[in-house]
């Protein structure tokens, strides 16, 4: 067709367009697969910028936030003026006259080039084109790629190609804003509103001339140019920056002169305020939304998702801060209680080595055995050797000299914790604390660490007594039991023991059993009733974990989470409806957008009358004599009538100490212990779940009902509606005021083995809990017979004297119910 142009260069030209033209086409189409993938129409009309998710708490505090590339976006209007004059001083001062490709730039570029001064002449439409494309990455090449002159041709014309689409698009305030969007900043700082708060803590909008020119002149050399790094080659080249400015009409001689003389002054900041980075929340949300993600394929760390967390700032807030005041009191008692001798020992009192134990198990010995094979002198050498490193305290972070076997020994002696609140009428998590400090342990004790849950585990068998048939009233007594079992075939007899190795040979109510953690009674109660069943009702509320149905089962010796915990108690309070915890309410997009919505998964697994039931059991842990978490009277929380339900555990050897605590609105878990399992307390004075969990609950509740703003307050739980079918009204006989708040698992005997978990200690018998002196009502007039009680128990008899005298006047007008 060319041949019927007849003049020959109007021929050749059309014949040279027409190739462009075709050439062009093939570009984008990526014809035979030479070129690589171009942005399509679509790409163009929607860019997609790489930007990380935030997350945030249930009344909008931001939290954290998630990233590959740490940006945030912002709108041209937050953006100051001097930010866009200097950077279209410095990178292309033809911005504003160009339809994204600058041939006069381009051709004065080419010709010093030829003369041996290289320069570019990429507009800022080309670079945005090629950071938000990514034109020049592996991915998104061709065949021609491998062959080196014609890749850079074939990526540099795809630049163009995409900077001509961008500009028929877009406006050029919209160019230039997604440029400082995404441009990076160096110290994996992404567009210009993450810069602005890393390096000078202020908003895009706030900085001045000097600092903006800082900025822009970063993006010629983000290493070279880093005032963090580099601060005096990046003085200079901000110096440039500002004379391009002066140069251009942006500043006059004077500002240049008074802006070249201001010294650098950086000011490092946080991406967000409120933003916590890294923690035990922000990696639960992660884990929780994983699934989600995968199935609604997004990607949390490039999708600008916001995520609205479960979590209420202030309890979250006021758990933080009982966790930390408590745990330095548990830290400080355990260092004194061992001094200067290791901790670490088995449940036979034999020592444990365990630092060696640790260091054989780390990834890096056995490389160091291969290498040093025939000088295993050097191995140990290494571990020994002194260097410098940042270790976690309980008054900050610290720089010290220690060798890997000093910090081995060191982290194995520190106690943990974790805790966790939830509202059960609704799944929300109120509460996270997955330890005491994420950046230096990992590892959440909510949900991923699993431990023997002692006592905390007996209410499911007086559950399991209920759905039997049995009343609070029903009477057991506390005397020796001996239960036979089957092991391989030949019978076995398991003896458990109470935690002062003695009997009181008295009947004992069920609620008060429960109350007082009698290890006997809860023996018998397991038998009668079955330990599959009491398997089969703490799954049913909640426990996930493998539960071996076996004697002992309801003296917690298997493994289970304060997550399942918190889940399977808040049951209780939920009427007898299982009610599946939730992290995250809602996720919307960048514009607020909801996305996502979530609701907590139920199922009713109780009769309302048994859940009822349960939480009069429950209370009884204050109400009857000896309950174990009367240690609660030591704080604020009994106005207004207010009732707490609670069962404080302790396993084996005082390793692990847990307290559940439930009132109206809340069920909290908290457990107490240190990662390395031989470590462990002496007695039960120092470590168990009375002395240890309780106060982080207690404390914790007290700054909540404190806070009226909460919308937390004092009160009784719900009275039942109704006729009972069980008998409840058995006062138990007050023969001495019992104000030890013991724990009557502190020593609980657990050992029985217990398949395919790790088996429980054998319980220590040096060292026992006192048994505590009973009299009968007409012995304890006697003043002599009486030992004196301590000021502080004097205060707590008081409270309780106080608290009786309500709950009778309570049932004298409420009674049957």
């Amino acid at each position: 067709m060319f041949k019927e142009i007849r003049n020959k260069y109007i021929r050749y030209s059309s014949i040279v367009l027409f190739c462009i033209i075709i050439f062009f086409c093939a570009l984008q189409l990526n014809f035979l697969w030479l070129f690589g993938y171009s942005p399509s129409y679509k790409d163009i009309k929607v860019p997609t910028l790489r930007v990380g998710s935030e997350l945030y708490t249930a009344d909008g505090k931001l939290i954290g936030r998630y990233f590959k590339e740490n940006r945030t976006p912002v709108n041209f209007n937050e953006i100051a003026p001097s930010i866009i004059n200097a950077l279209v001083a410095t990178e292309d001062v033809r911005f504003y006259k160009h339809m994204g490709i600058d041939f006069r730039s381009l051709l004065s570029s080419g010709i010093s080039t030829a003369t041996g001064d290289k320069r570019g002449a990429s507009t800022i439409t080309q670079q945005l084109a090629k950071n938000l494309y990514r034109t020049r990455y592996n991915k998104s090449q061709g065949f021609l790629s491998r062959i080196p002159l014609v890749r850079t041709i074939v990526a540099k014309l795809k630049e163009w190609l995409t900077a001509v689409k961008l500009e028929s698009n877009y406006s050029k305030n919209d160019i230039i804003t997604m440029y400082l969007n995404t441009v990076s900043f160096g110290n994996n700082t992404y567009g210009i509103k993450t810069a602005s708060r890393i390096y000078f803590d202020k908003q895009a909008n706030e900085l001045d001339v000097p600092e903006s020119a800082l900025l822009v002149g970063m993006l010629k050399g983000t290493t070279m140019y880093n005032p963090i790094k580099n601060p005096q080659r990046s003085l200079e080249r901000r110096n440039v920056a500002l004379s391009q400015m002066n140069k251009y009409g942006y500043i006059n001689s004077q500002q240049l002169n008074e802006f070249k003389a201001v010294p650098l002054k950086l000011k490092e900041g946080r991406v967000d305020e409120g933003s916590d980075g890294d923690s035990y929340l922000r990696a639960a949300v992660d884990k929780y939304l994983e699934k989600w993600c995968k199935d609604n394929n997004y990607d949390l760390y490039e999708d600008g998702l916001k995520i609205y967390t479960t979590i209420d700032s202030k309890l979250q807030g006021y758990a933080e801060e009982a966790v930390k005041e408590q745990m330095k009191v548990i830290q400080k008692r355990f260092y004194n209680v061992w001094g200067n001798e290791d901790p670490w020992e088995d449940s036979e009192k034999q020592k444990v080595d365990y630092p060696n134990r640790a260091m054989k198990n780390l990834p890096i010995y056995a490389m160091l055995q291969k290498r040093y094979k025939d000088t295993p002198d050097s191995v140990e050498a290494y571990f020994n050797k002194k260097k410098k490193m940042k270790i976690f305290t309980w008054k900050g972070d610290r720089d010290t000299l220690f060798s890997t076997m000093d910090s081995i020994k060191y982290y194995g002696k520190i106690m943990n914790t974790g805790m966790m609140t939830m509202d059960p009428f609704n799944g929300k998590i109120k509460v996270w604390v997955g330890g005491v400090d994420h950046k230096f342990f990992k590892y959440d004790h909510v949900k991923q660490a699993k431990r023997q849950a002692g006592s905390t585990f007996k209410p499911f068998a007086y559950l399991a007594a209920l759905e039997s048939g049995m009343s609070p009233c029903d009477k057991f007594t506390d005397k020796p039991v001996r239960i036979a079992y089957q092991e391989n075939g030949k019978t076995e007899y398991w003896e458990p023991r109470n935690a002062d190795w003695s009997n009181s040979y008295r009947e004992m109510s069920l609620r008060w059993a429960m109350a007082k953690s009698v290890n006997t009674i809860t023996a018998q109660v397991t038998e009668k009733v079955g330990a599959e069943n009491v398997v089969k009702w703490a799954h049913e509320c909640g426990i996930e974990s493998p539960l071996a149905s076996v004697p002992s089962v309801s003296l917690g010796p298997n493994d289970v989470s304060v997550y399942e915990m918190v889940r399977a108690y808040g049951t209780f309070l939920n009427e007898g409806v299982r009610t599946d915890p939730i992290l995250v309410e809602k996720i919307t997009d960048q514009d607020d957008n909801i996305i996502e919505e979530f609701k907590a998964k139920t199922k009713r697994v109780l009769s309302e009358e048994i859940a009822w039931l349960m939480l009069y059991m429950f209370r009884g842990g204050m109400e009857e004599p000896g309950g174990t978490s009367q240690a609660l009277w030591e704080w604020d929380l009994w106005k207004n009538n207010n009732q707490i339900g609670g069962k404080t555990g302790t396993s084996s050897d005082y390793v692990d100490a847990w307290y559940m605590g439930i009132t109206k609105d809340l069920v909290t878990g908290v457990w107490v212990g240190c990662d390395e399992r031989t470590a462990h307390f002496k007695n039960g004075e120092t470590g168990e779940g009375s002395r240890t969990a309780l106060p982080i609950f207690a404390k914790f509740m007290e700054k909540v009902y404190k806070d009226k703003s909460t919308g937390y307050t004092e009160g009784p739980f719900p009275k039942w509606k109704g006729k009972l079918d069980r008998e409840i009204n058995c006062p138990t006989p007050r023969y001495q005021a019992d104000t030890s708040s013991t724990d009557s698992l502190a020593v609980d005997s657990t050992d029985f083995e217990v398949p395919a978990v790790e088996p429980p200690p054998v319980p220590v018998q040096e060292n026992p809990v006192k048994p505590v002196e009973t009299k009968t009502p007409e012995a304890a007039k006697q003043p002599a017979a009486e030992p004196p009680l301590t000021k502080k128990e004097e205060r707590q008899l008081k409270r309780k004297q106080r608290q009786e005298e309500k709950e009778k006047e309570k049932q004298q007008k409420n009674n049957g119910q």
